[in-house]
């Protein structure tokens, strides 16, 4: 204290009074380069669907990808995650590794437009079955215990690696929460000539409750059943940094969190524990809705709202984000030059 009995300002308060330092010395700092938007591609022509549970965003055939890749790189984003919906849906997903695929063909599009777009292509078979799981289902007893059989789904998930690999994915991003995905995916990209195409696995998946407005988006809800089998319990932790450990023995590139808002300890401990690894953390469907929701009410400023938490995402560990705000995010940082 001082003689006159207060409290002399700290460093840290000095160090807070003025708006130009804050910005200097900020620790976390959101960065357009470091969000990538995810797309919704479907068959058919000259459509652009909205989806009325994530205001923004619309299903969109490949002759509508030029003027959206025109807009997303006009916004300074890099990167995108494409998720695809077929004419035709089967039991084993056939369009997801055919080579006139929706996505094959979205790819090819793409780096037609923008060569320099990252591209990253999602594997998983859910957007293409008719019954909504993410791999090969046998017995259909319309319980909640769905048995997915993982051999035969690995070979169908290399089989769509490759395709996307052959299209012009520049990463493949695996989903389909199955044993030993990433080691099938990269044996087969190797054998393939794709030596040189990353691997980023969703490697801590969580049975989320966040994933509805996605599945309305992706028309890959599941027909019967869940998906608890095959993807992580929500009140796990420790197991995703096994998972990670897992992912990383055969053949990982890069690691996710899915969902992230709702799982910023496990971003945190994933990261901690694999340092030396790019994280992504998927900001999911879900918590997009829920933040529209409330500012569409009112209840909460949507910008600063949006702002905090991805900012929370990069802070827990994230190196980059996957976010649905990513248009209005690089908007939004545009504005504040």
């Amino acid at each position: 204290m001082n003689h006159s009995g207060q409290f002399p300002k700290t460093r840290l308060r000095r160090l807070r009074q003025n708006s130009r330092l804050r910005n200097l010395i900020r620790e976390t700092r959101l960065d357009t380069g470091r969000l990538v938007l995810p797309l919704f591609i479907r068959h058919g022509a000259n459509a652009k669907i909205p989806v009325q549970s994530m205001p923004g965003h619309a299903q969109i055939s490949v002759d509508h990808l030029e003027a959206e890749i025109k807009e997303i790189t006009g916004l300074g984003i890099k990167s995108v995650l494409l998720f695809g919906i077929p004419a035709m849906k089967d039991s084993l997903g056939q369009d997801s590794y055919s080579d006139q695929g929706i996505i094959q063909s979205a790819i090819r599009m793409i780096k037609k437009i923008d060569p320099t777009l990252l591209v990253i292509s999602d594997v998983c078979l859910c957007e293409y079955t008719d019954h909504g799981h993410c791999g090969v289902v046998e017995g259909r007893d319309h319980s909640h215990e769905v048995d997915v059989d993982n051999d035969k789904t690995l070979t169908l998930l290399a089989k769509q690696a490759v395709s996307h690999a052959q299209a012009g994915a520049d990463v493949i991003a695996p989903s389909a929460n199955m044993d030993g995905m990433v080691h099938a995916i990269r044996e087969a990209l190797d054998v393939a000539g794709f030596q040189h195409v990353p691997i980023l696995s969703y490697s801590a998946k969580y049975a989320s409750s966040m994933y509805g407005p996605f599945r309305h988006a992706a028309e890959g809800a599941p027909k019967f059943g869940d998906r608890r089998t095959y993807q992580m319990d929500s009140g796990n932790a420790k197991e995703a940094v096994r998972e990670c450990a897992l992912d990383i023995a055969e053949g990982a590139d890069m690691l996710m969190v899915k969902p992230a808002h709702t799982y910023l300890d496990v971003v945190y401990q994933v990261k901690q524990t694999y340092p030396a690894l790019p994280l992504a953390a998927y900001h999911t469907s879900g918590e997009f809705a829920m933040i529209k929701a409330a500012a569409e009410k009112g209840w909460i400023d949507e910008r600063k709202s949006v702002f905090e938490i991805l900012t929370a995402i990069q802070r827990a560990g994230a190196d980059f984000v996957i976010t649905y705000y990513a248009k209005e995010v690089a908007g939004w940082l545009r504005e504040d030059r």
